[in-house]
């Protein structure tokens, strides 16, 4: 009897918080994704890392027995210069000639830092530009955020709304079906010419990249990463691209429209039914009960805004046909029979005289 009543207590109690116990899953099942991911990570890298160690240490030792004249000390000390240079992307190689600051390297940082891409390898010198960083991006984020939507809400019509429409019309198939496959078709399309595409051109580009390089480099810029170990042109000299200035510019031009693509593929899928059917396991019931008021009241709003403007007042003049139903109503009233009264008596009278 006990356990009865705790097990319909526990049924209740899970029913009433069902929001609340998906979102804490949801939680904890993120936090074991990033354990995993780390962990992984670790194992594959750590050795790597230390394979590289034993590789440097051992080209310095080597260094210092062929040059006796070097001491450690000055050597540790240009060492920690150099490095220090290279983590504000200037580098001390003597065939390197690229220019951070010119006007296209300039733009280039300037659509990194504002679709919060970030390679890091340019980054402010000065203090007045690292003043300026802040005061720009704190303006320039949030009008690239408000483009990027704009944007992206335009293009969904004629690329996902339309196409939905038009085909569920035509096929007379579900939505939810009809928009997974949609969503299907716009992932491949997008992975072939924002990743796929761009990356084997990269790969005739930039001599010293592979075609896992080149897709990683795409993949990481696309979604705003941007570790900024791979940056294009960094490692090309004069001979093998002789015009560095329109192909930073290109790259530029890349970087945004890719950024696009993406978020309109990431719009697509979740507007499908499937990922807003799931989504809504996770919301509180007082915060959907708020949102459908929200709906209603801007529902409310615009019709009165439509009815408060005089272009909208066009008077319609296309008759209004009946249904079958309601001339058969309206056929029977009139076959019946007007009962006398003395009222309609009168009236008859007075129009007979």
């Amino acid at each position: 009897m006990v356990c009865s009543c705790n097990d319909s207590w526990c049924a209740r109690f899970a029913e009433r918080h069902q929001s609340a116990l998906n979102f804490a899953l949801l939680v904890v099942g993120y936090i074991l994704y990033l354990i995993i991911g780390a962990g992984i990570f670790s194992a594959i890298e750590q050795p790597y890392e230390q394979e590289l160690r034993e590789e440097l240490k051992a080209a310095r030792q080597d260094f210092l027995s062929n040059n006796t004249c070097v001491s450690d000390a000055r050597l540790e000390e240009l060492l920690a210069r150099a490095l220090e240079a290279s983590n504000y992307g200037v580098t001390v190689l003597g065939n390197n000639t690229n220019r951070n600051w010119d006007f296209v390297s300039s733009l280039f940082f300037t659509s990194t830092v504002l679709t919060t891409t970030g390679y890091g390898h340019s980054v402010p010198l000065s203090d007045e530009g690292k003043a300026f960083c802040m005061f720009y991006s704190l303006f320039g984020i949030p009008a690239t955020l408000f483009l990027l939507t704009v944007v992206v809400q335009r293009m969904m019509v004629p690329v996902t709304r339309l196409p939905l429409a038009y085909f569920h019309r035509r096929w007379a198939m579900s939505k939810s079906k009809l928009a997974a496959i949609h969503a299907a078709c716009l992932t491949f399309i997008t992975v072939l010419l924002v990743l796929i595409i761009p990356a084997w051109i990269l790969v005739s580009l930039e001599k010293e990249w592979d075609f896992l390089e080149s897709l990683y480099f795409c993949f990481i810029s696309l979604t705003t990463i941007g570790l900024g170990d791979y940056v294009p042109g960094e490692t090309q000299s004069k001979e093998d691209n002789p015009q560095p200035q329109l192909y930073r510019l290109a790259i530029t031009v890349y970087l945004l429209l890719g950024l696009v693509f993406v978020l309109v593929l990431m719009e697509t899928c979740y507007e499908l039914p499937q990922t807003r059917r799931l989504a809504q396991k996770f919301y509180q019931e007082k915060v959907r009960e708020l949102d459908s008021e929200t709906t209603n009241i801007i529902d409310q709003d615009h019709l009165s805004d439509e009815l408060s403007d005089p272009s909208n007042h066009v008077p319609d003049h296309l008759p209004v046909i009946p249904s079958v139903s309601e001339q058969a109503a309206s056929l029977r009233l009139d076959s019946k029979p007007t009962p006398y009264t003395p009222a309609s008596g009168s009236a008859a009278n007075s129009k007979l005289r």
